[in-house]
């Protein structure tokens, strides 16, 4: 069975070697050849230019589609992998077209896997693990009232005057800033139409506690259901969300009113424009550590007092394996290209597992991408 790995941007590259490097037989697809031989020239050579008629000429029964291409590209790719009964991997959300693809899949018995990355994916990992945990204790009860709150951010380790830091283009960051949220607080559903009317404080439980800013992004919503959240259950707060440094919101006011004002094509022209400034300004300098926060807590009160509360909380930071960000996108990603050729994953459209040993398995690996890794029990 061959792995087809599509794309060796900067995130791709760990995954990718961990894959070659334990002995899977892998292509390696990529539109610029010289950035492939570059990443994993030494482990193989067996890289290709991108081209998907080629890719799907080759592509054989029981091979696996691994893409860490640009959202556009997935369906395109999970299409002959269905035709040709092979499975499919990306790290991305799963858009309503990919969701779509999940009856075909289901009858061609092939899973196409997604949100496996770090944020969604690792963050996915922690609140099942959460989920089951708070089940299994004496404390679960459906009447209790119930607050989950997930944010993760990739920040400068070391931090500077914009307070945040890019290992790839700024223009998604930029694009992102133009997205409403929709989260529960207070029991109701609250709608945000820009990161910046909706910024809070997080004190994230890390063995020193730190302070951080914080903001709701996407539509939290439909997450409850794939936590296995009942539908009876009272929820105070429910929030998937994005962290960074404290002063960020300051230092980035200007961008906001700007932001604000940009419509239609010359919008889009100005915000490439000040894409292109801000990676100029404020991009990774070669060797210098960038750093990933990530906190999933789940609480639990009764009768005004909280009866169960814990923290996944992870900090890991670029070492001599290169960027924390690198590391936990792309080994998530080899890990489930492992499980679908495993047959450990159903056939059908699917997010990061639930499964608890595939959950305590891949958290493992985890762990020692991690610099800090640990669950904190707040009742104990």
């Amino acid at each position: 069975m061959t792995i087809h790995w599509c794309g060796t941007g900067l995130s791709a590259i760990p995954g990718l070697r961990r894959l070659i490097e334990d002995g899977h037989a892998v292509t390696v697809w990529n539109r610029t050849t010289d950035k492939a031989r570059d990443a994993v020239g030494d482990l193989t050579d067996d890289i290709r230019p991108f081209d998907i008629d080629a890719l799907g000429a080759v592509l054989e029964k029981g091979g696996v589609v691994v893409s860490m291409l640009p959202g556009d590209w997935h369906v395109p790719l999970a299409e002959p992998a269905i035709s040709k009964g092979a499975q499919f991997v990306s790290s991305s959300y799963i858009a309503p077209e990919m969701r779509a693809l999940d009856d075909r899949a289901r009858a061609a018995g092939v899973a196409l896997v997604n949100e496996v990355g770090l944020d969604p994916g690792i963050d996915h990992l922690m609140a099942h693990a959460l989920m089951d945990d708070y089940r299994a204790s004496e404390a679960f009860d459906p009447a209790n009232h119930i607050s989950f709150t997930s944010y993760c951010g990739g920040v400068p380790k070391h931090a500077n005057p914009f307070r945040y830091k890019f290992s790839w283009s700024p223009l998604g960051v930029l694009k992102a800033l133009r997205s409403p949220s929709r989260s529960i607080r207070d029991y109701a559903p609250l709608d945000v139409a820009r990161p910046w009317d909706a910024i809070s404080t997080y004190v994230a439980p890390l063995p020193a506690p730190e302070s951080f800013e914080v903001y709701p992004n996407r539509d939290s919503i439909p997450f409850m259901q794939q936590y296995h959240f009942e539908e009876h259950w009272p929820v105070q707060e429910f929030v998937r969300g994005t962290l960074r440094l404290n002063g960020w919101s300051d230092a980035w006011s200007d961008v906001f009113r700007e932001i604000e004002t940009l419509e239609g094509p010359d919008g889009d022209a100005r915000l490439k424009e000040m894409s292109d400034q801000f990676w100029t300004e404020n991009a990774y300098e070669e060797g210098e550590p960038d750093r990933v926060v990530l906190c999933v807590d789940l609480k639990a009160d009764k009768d005004g007092e909280e009866v169960w509360h814990k923290t996944y909380v992870m900090d890991a930071w670029g070492d001599a394996r290169g960027s924390a960000m690198a590391r936990l996108v792309s080994v998530p990603v080899s890990l489930a290209v492992e499980a679908v050729m495993n047959r450990e994953i159903p056939a059908g459209v699917h997010a990061a597992p639930s499964d608890p040993k595939l959950v305590a398995r891949w958290m493992a690996e985890v762990d020692r991408l991690a610099q800090h890794l640990q669950v904190v029990d707040h009742a104990a």
